[in-house]
């Protein structure tokens, strides 16, 4: 049996409905996003006090 319940189950459904990683083109040094775009981080698990993102640039 497992003695570890975290009782989250809520915020991993939300995080598979929304996903966790993004795309996003830079066009002339700038994300190219449409007009009513933008980006926002969400905490779903409660709030934290250590949360690491991590970026990853591809040129061409």
């Amino acid at each position: 049996m497992n003695d570890f319940i975290d009782n989250n189950a809520a915020s991993h459904i939300r995080a598979f409905l929304l996903g966790s990683s993004e795309t996003i083109p830079i066009v002339d040094g700038r994300l190219n996003l449409g007009t009513w775009q933008s980006i926002f981080f969400i905490e779903l698990d409660g709030p934290r006090r250590n949360r690491t993102i991590d970026l990853t640039f591809i040129g061409e």
